[in-house]
């Protein structure tokens, strides 16, 4: 699901500020799975700038605050989870790990990295979630070693129904500060794409594996 609360429109006007997100309608990025997207998404320029990186952590500590449960430990999902979870460790006093996308190859052949106790409540973050598999991954790893998982958070979601379908298949739920709807009403409002884009950018997100941009 999505968070709905006063910060995720300062959040999304934040990730537009910084280029962490880029809209491009007319000259479409390719994704690593191949597809055409008119929109990029690098939250990993959040940390660069302080006060954006501090807004975030707090925002992550205030969604932990309202949980019924509370986390025994944070984890991030590599890599753009990692440090924004440290963060968010740091700030609650709570123990800190991070889950590979694979096992080592060497040493200890480590895929989660951290000292997390079995049977630990977990709360996960993530920075970004599109079609869910990366995080659920990780989830299924620390489900796999034992950890109990409460729920995941994202800095920002596409709202892919794959996502969400892939979320309640694993009988997962998740919150995300920020979401693509919300982001294009603050990048409309604040001039960063015309309205004209908007038929564009939501058919994107209806089909995105076979989207392409018209003639």
């Amino acid at each position: 699901m999505n968070l709905r609360n006063d910060n995720a429109a300062k959040i999304a006007e934040f990730l537009l500020e910084i280029n962490a997100v880029k809209l491009q309608p007319n000259q479409p990025f390719t994704w690593a799975a191949g597809w055409k997207s008119p929109i990029y998404c690098d939250n990993r320029k959040i940390l660069g700038h302080p006060h954006i990186r501090d807004f975030i952590k707090n925002a992550f500590v205030n969604l932990i605050d309202q949980l019924p449960s509370k986390p025994q430990c944070i984890a991030g999902v590599a890599t753009g989870g990692i440090a924004i979870g440290a963060l968010v460790a740091q700030e609650k006093n709570l123990p800190f790990c991070y889950v590979r996308s694979s096992s080592k190859s060497h040493g200890l052949n480590n895929k989660i990295e951290g000292d997390l106790q079995k049977a630990n409540t977990v709360f996960v973050i993530e920075d970004l979630i599109s079609s869910g598999k990366s995080s659920l991954d990780a989830i299924n790893s620390l489900r796999e070693f034992g950890a109990n998982v409460l729920t995941l958070g994202a800095i920002f979601s596409y709202c892919f129904d794959q996502a969400k379908s892939n979320f309640n298949n694993a009988k997962c739920t998740f919150n995300t500060l920020t979401n693509y709807e919300t982001l294009l009403e603050i990048a409309i409002k604040k001039q960063y794409i015309q309205s004209k884009d908007l038929s564009t950018l939501n058919e994107w997100r209806k089909s995105p594996s076979n989207w392409k941009i018209n003639d």
